[in-house]
């Protein structure tokens, strides 16, 4: 119950804080000023009534500037009872903004009261204040530059008084004029104004922050009127009226009504439409003449003009450019020199084809639309016959068996050329010498030549595909003036990896020299495939191979050499370089029984190809060498035997460690001590399960001390050494003994002794029979 009705105070209390009346008579916000520099500080105050102190003995009072709150609020109270919160802003660096008193009340903000917050700049003095009277609205306008920004609200006004003098003295005043917001132009009507009177103008600018004001403008209205374009038009053709020169146009305009007493002059300005020429300026026209005659461009043209006007001599403003004329410009008659040349068909002398060439004679010739080419016979005076008429810059004719010569014209709308006399005559000069050509680059020939003497006038160079195609039938050719050169640089039409046939013929006076032909291609190309190989012949370490070479191939750069490849199993290369005329090659060194790949290059200055890959193997050596090189290999291997044996036998330091001495028992030292009476024991070794011993001789000396198994009998024969050494022979443990053998030093079959300086005493032991065993137990006793 208590937790419901702490809810129930705070709601209650939430909803009387929130109430208009309530927030009205809590707090209030003052300010030190609401307007104020952008980044000035501010200092602002928010007092609580005392009837509001109850929500809480003590109220913390916060400070809010749009949604952050402010630190450094100062707070306390006063003498009748009223909380105070005092706070400084150090810069407001918002040019808009509400700064809020708060209570902190429960976990929310309360706003007791807020005020707005301005910040901007004073506005800044107009600038290029400039006025304008425009006789079509019968008004003065003007207009100007605002400035900077100033964040807050500024008002223009367009100020003005009437005054007789140089403006220094102020009349009558004019109504100001407002322009709306947002722009920076105002209009003064015309009946505020005194159109030859001066007037004193300027724009003052203000806002809560201060004031500004322009420059004073002084001055008369008409002195800075602004007039309407003239129309332009162009001139009605008139049967009185001369034809307009080439390159002319005649132009006319209409003035602006209003204007028609004022004294004006004006200027024309032109350009091509094609291309992106710039404007070209003409003026000042004539004050008096509203007609005007343009010279001076280009013939057959299509031009833009635009024409503006200006109070003259009187001060004023130009109008702007009228809307647009488009004209076009008259022909001129063509002003080229045609260079010719002929020649006649081979199956019909009497048929000529006739070539030409213009050559601008200026910069602006004139366009051709045609050639004529006709011939005027001698007994007719005056007749002219046309033999061809054609667009292009070639004609065949026949020509009549009476014409030695004919004349050829270019044409337009505006007349012909001057005519271009073609003689044709047998009369021969001397030919040139020493034609030849060769390819600069993949576009370009060059043609050169041993002028003949005399030197000629002049040569006529002709070139093209060879042999001609059907879309490429005709040549090009062009003529050089100078009878000098030795050369020339054929750039036109000249295409990479073809054939040209270049004719160049010499140009005498009413003469020309026979044709010389020289052929050359732009650019040649490498072979396009290589020789097949083939195998004439082959052997167990060589191989003969053969080529047919290719004939010669037109456009083709001919063979400088040839490379033959081959590769073995073990991916090693070989190469060798022959000479272009070579169709053959026998390979050396090749292993028999062996697979190679071979394949041929075929190489030019143009570049190289390769021929496809022949495979061959090498022959195996037949059953007869093989058998004679095994029997030198045996032989071989046999006598490195014998050599081996030799040198080990010879070799005492390599003889000693296989076949170590053995010493002749016999004739040893001990045979001066071996008794000459043997006696024989056969005695069993106790517990080893061995056949018995056949025969045992025991060497003694004189006065040796018995051994310990000599003075006992048989039955303490168990008593021996321990050390003792068996040696095994082969033989069957289970035959029988042998009867005793004779105790000579030839029957001794044992093998060497041990000898050491230790031992003294051995035992000998006779061999057993070749089915048995015989067991060695050397017997010794320390010295």
């Amino acid at each position: 119950m208590a937790r419901l009705r702490t809810c129930s105070l705070t709601w209650a209390a939430l909803i009387i804080l929130l109430l208009p009346g309530s927030l009205e008579e809590c707090g209030h916000v003052s300010v030190s000023a609401p307007i104020v520099h952008l980044g000035d500080p501010i200092t602002a105050s928010c007092i609580i009534k005392q009837n509001c102190s109850h929500l809480d003995l003590e109220p913390q009072i916060l400070w809010r500037l749009g949604a952050e709150l402010q630190p450094g609020g100062r707070q306390q109270r006063l003498s009748d009872g009223t909380q105070q919160s005092t706070i400084t802003l150090p810069h407001l660096n918002h040019t808009r903004a509400f700064l809020s008193c708060c209570l902190n009340w429960g976990n929310s903000l309360q706003i007791l009261d807020q005020v707005e917050l301005r910040a901007g700049y004073p506005p800044a003095i107009p600038r290029n204040l400039s006025c304008l009277m425009n006789l079509t609205t019968s008004s003065l306008i003007c207009q100007w530059e605002p400035g900077p920004e100033t964040h807050l609200p500024t008002s223009f006004t367009l100020k003005s008084f009437k005054s007789r003098g140089n403006c220094q003295t102020q009349g009558d005043s004019i109504l100001d004029c407002v322009p709306e917001d947002g722009q920076s132009h105002c209009s003064i009507p015309r009946r505020h104004l005194l159109l030859y009177q001066n007037m004193g103008i300027w724009v003052q600018a203000e806002n809560a922050l201060g004031t500004s004001m322009s420059p004073q403008l002084c001055l008369q209205p008409m002195d800075v009127v602004k007039l309407e374009p003239p129309m332009l038009r162009t001139m009605d053709p008139s049967p009185e009226a001369a034809p307009p020169q080439a390159g002319c146009l005649q132009l006319c305009w209409e003035p602006w009504q209003p204007a028609l007493h004022i004294n004006q002059k004006c200027e024309l300005r032109h350009k091509p439409q094609s291309g992106e020429a710039s404007w070209a300026l003409v003026g000042p026209l004539p004050l008096e003449a509203l007609r005007y005659e343009l010279c001076g461009l280009l013939p057959a043209t299509a031009y833009t003009l635009q024409i503006r006007c200006i109070r003259w001599p009187l001060p004023g403003h130009w109008s702007n450019w009228s809307p647009s004329l488009e004209l076009r410009t008259t022909e001129r008659a063509p002003t080229v020199r045609l260079n010719t040349w002929w020649r006649q068909r081979q199956l019909d002398p009497r048929t000529v084809q006739l070539f030409w060439k213009p050559v601008p004679l200026e910069e602006d010739s004139g366009q051709i639309q045609g050639y004529v080419v006709s011939w005027r016979p001698s007994g007719q005076a005056g007749a002219i016959l046309p033999l061809c008429n054609t667009t292009e810059l070639s004609c065949t004719f026949p020509l009549p068996s009476e014409a030695q010569e004919v004349a050829l014209v270019a044409y337009n709308s505006a007349g012909t050329s001057r005519p271009t006399p073609v003689v044709f005559s047998e009369s021969r000069g001397p030919a040139l010498t020493r034609l030849h050509a060769m390819a600069q680059d993949p576009h370009s020939l060059w043609v050169g030549w041993e002028p003949p003497s005399p030197w000629p006038q002049g040569y006529v160079i002709e070139w093209g595909l060879s042999p001609p195609s059907t879309s490429n039938s005709n040549k090009t050719w062009r003529m050089e003036q100078n009878g000098s050169a030795t050369g020339f640089l054929l750039q036109e039409n000249i295409r990479p990896f073809q054939l040209y046939e270049i004719t160049v013929t010499p140009l005498y006076q009413d003469a020309m020299g026979p044709s010389q032909h020289v052929y050359a291609y732009s650019q040649e190309m490498a072979p396009c495939h290589a020789p097949e190989l083939h195998l004439k012949h082959i052997g167990k370490t060589w191989a003969q191979l053969e080529w047919v070479p290719e004939p010669p191939e037109l456009g083709k750069s001919p063979l400088t050499h040839y490379t033959i490849f081959w590769t073995n199993t073990q991916n090693q290369s070989f190469s060798t370089i022959l000479n272009a005329s070579s169709h053959g090659f026998v390979l050396h060194g090749l292993e028999p029984a062996s697979l190679y790949h071979i394949h041929l290059m075929a190489a030019s200055q143009a570049g190289a190809t390769n021929s496809t890959v022949l495979t061959l193997m090498t022959l195996i050596p037949e059953g007869s060498e093989l058998h004679i090189l095994l029997g030198l290999f045996g032989l071989l291997l046999l006598l490195s035997c014998l050599c081996g044996t030799a040198w080990l036998c010879c070799s005492p330091s390599r003889k000693n460690p296989l076949w170590p001495s053995v010493p002749d028992p016999a004739h040893s030292s001990l045979g001066s001590w071996v008794p000459t009476i043997m006696e024989e024991e056969a005695f069993q070794l106790p517990g080893l399960g061995m056949p018995p011993i056949t025969k045992l001789t025991v060497l003694e000396e004189d006065e040796k001390k018995p051994l310990p198994w000599e003075s006992h009998n048989s039955s303490e024969t168990c008593g021996l050494p321990t050390l003792v050494q068996t040696y095994v022979l082969q033989g069957d443990p289970r035959a029988a003994p042998t009867q005793p053998q004779s105790q000579s030093g030839t029957s001794d079959q044992a093998g060497p002794p041990r000898q050491s300086s230790y031992f003294k005493d051995q035992i000998m032991l006779h061999p057993a029979p070749p089915n048995g065993l015989l067991y060695l137990f050397p017997i010794t006793s320390l010295l």
